[in-house]
């Protein structure tokens, strides 16, 4: 997918999402495109959504009104499904982001995916496993919020020795992606890598370990060197085993 040209559906069930990190989520949503349709969904007679009603315009999101069929049940996951699959079948845009952290949503990542289009998820870790394996990518609100990079940077002159200690059952996840990864010179692209880390475990990412990305991660870990490689005037590490 060519992230300058794509075009992605911003689809936010406003039950399960926070409000507060509206913008931190549209930043991750621009890493792979354009985000022209945003949708909210939700029950917005309810003071549940107050919150989102000072950030709807300021961003520019519609808001789609849905009544609850009964007390106590929301009809906004189903009613966000139906409008997703109007969108897939309009042949308008590349790709989805689903904002929530409801297993709702799984059966619709799998059937975008079907179709060969691209779809990412943003949730708490909260969020099922099954939800965020039907997804291409998976990013963790806790490690876009805002609140999430100060801990980081206080931490900064400590966090190459111990944030990947406190991630130990990930980094096996680490070494299988290097080693499907690794051309005849053993030693792979910090780009190839990171697509095949996403493959294995799409809620991959390297601010989970304390690192502001997968370079600096790899660069922190005994095991493995990172080697500059310039392609076209740009930096594109190497990673091999030392």
């Amino acid at each position: 997918m060519d992230n300058l040209k794509s075009n992605i559906a911003v689809l936010v069930d406003g039950d399960n999402a926070p409000a507060r990190l509206i913008q931190e989520m549209l930043d991750e949503i621009s890493k792979y495109g354009k985000a022209t349709i945003r949708r909210i969904y939700g029950d917005w007679t309810t003071p549940y959504l107050n919150s989102w009603k000072n950030v709807i315009n300021e961003h520019s999101f519609n808001a789609v009104q849905k009544f609850a069929y009964a007390p106590g049940k929301n009809s906004t996951d189903s009613s966000l499904i139906i409008e997703a699959m109007d969108i897939l079948h309009s042949n308008k845009i590349d790709g989805f982001c689903l904002i929530s952290s409801d297993s709702d949503y799984t059966g619709l990542a799998k059937r975008i995916r079907e179709e060969g289009m691209f779809v990412m998820g943003i949730g708490e870790k909260k969020t099922p496993k099954a939800f965020v394996q039907s997804c291409e990518i998976f990013t963790f609100c806790e490690n876009i919020a805002p609140e999430r990079q100060v801990a980081v940077k206080a931490t900064k002159s400590r966090s190459k020795k111990t944030a990947p200690e406190k991630n130990e059952s990930r980094i096996g996840i680490i070494d299988k992606a290097f080693e499907i990864s690794i051309n005849e010179e053993d030693e792979v692209s910090i780009a190839k890598l990171g697509l095949n880390l996403r493959k294995i475990d799409p809620s991959f990412d390297a601010r989970s370990f304390g690192f502001k990305n997968l370079t600096k991660l790899f660069e922190s870990l005994p095991k493995y060197v990172v080697m500059k490689n310039e392609v076209n005037g740009l930096n594109q590490p190497l990673v091999k085993l030392k």
